[in-house]
């Protein structure tokens, strides 16, 4: 299984609705809670081109942000994305 990256920031209800999601559906996650770190919310928005919260990484694939994760859910394709 391709391993899920969860980038928050404190308060955040749509990291709330992200975690809720990956724990309703059994899903192990790192988070890394980036509240009171410029440098790594620099090198996010390097990484990902945006700067919203949460951002959602499974294996090398950015998924985007919580919408992005839902509408992933409901289509199947995070399912797909979680294969090996």
């Amino acid at each position: 299984m391709n391993k899920i990256t969860l980038y928050t920031t404190d308060p955040c209800a749509f990291c709330r609705q992200a975690k809720a999601l990956l724990a309703k559906r059994g899903l192990i996650y790192e988070e890394i809670n980036l509240a009171m770190d410029a440098s790594g919310r620099a090198e996010l928005a390097a990484r990902t081109g945006m700067m919203t919260f949460p951002q959602v990484i499974i294996g090398e694939e950015l998924v985007g942000g919580f919408m992005e994760l839902a509408a992933a859910d409901r289509s199947g394709r995070l399912t797909e994305l979680l294969a090996v």
